[in-house]
């Protein structure tokens, strides 16, 4: 894959790509006030060919000026019907407000329906108000989860907001 929004190219994630997406993924998280946890939460991104990759799943990188500056993935979760789960869509401060957020979730969404899946779903902290905005204002539904029921027993603390959005006739 890959695609272009004004002079940024998203494109699909390869290996060499690793270290430089933890590094954004552990920046915008700091800025937050946020862990980085490499044995925790964020353990897909250094792993994601076993996460996204080998499960149908898609990880995607975005650079300007040959700087990588934002991700954004999505997998299958065994919640809801034929479900994925957007992830690490995160982007560095210095790129945000451009439209880049909304433009890469529609991307991600549109491979999302292209796929055949019906419903996602997303989690995400509460102090990322721009996020919470984007989720809210895109048709998301924040949804009440039993944090203990979720496979992200123990790392929880990251997530306080869980929404839904179901796709139907492809939308």
């Amino acid at each position: 894959m890959k695609n272009y929004y004004q002079d940024f190219i998203i494109r699909d994630w390869v290996a060499s790509d690793r270290t430089r997406a933890a590094e954004v993924i552990s920046y915008v998280l700091s800025e937050y006030g946020l862990g980085w946890e490499p044995n925790g939460a964020d353990q897909d991104v250094l792993r994601v060919e076993e996460y996204y990759l080998a499960t149908g799943g898609e990880f995607w990188v975005i650079e300007h000026q040959s700087q990588l500056v934002g991700t954004g993935a999505y997998y299958p979760i065994d919640r809801g019907e034929k479900a994925v789960e957007i992830r690490k869509m995160y982007l560095l401060p210095s790129i945000r407000g451009l439209g880049l957020g909304k433009y890469l979730l529609q991307q991600l969404e549109a491979a999302i329906v292209q796929r055949g899946f019906g419903q996602i779903w997303i989690e995400t902290a509460s102090v990322l108000v721009e996020a919470v905005k984007l989720y809210e204002s895109n048709g998301y539904t924040p949804v009440t989860v039993d944090v203990e029921t979720t496979r992200y027993v123990g790392i929880a603390s990251r997530r306080h907001r869980v929404y839904v959005k179901s796709l139907v006739n492809g939308h």
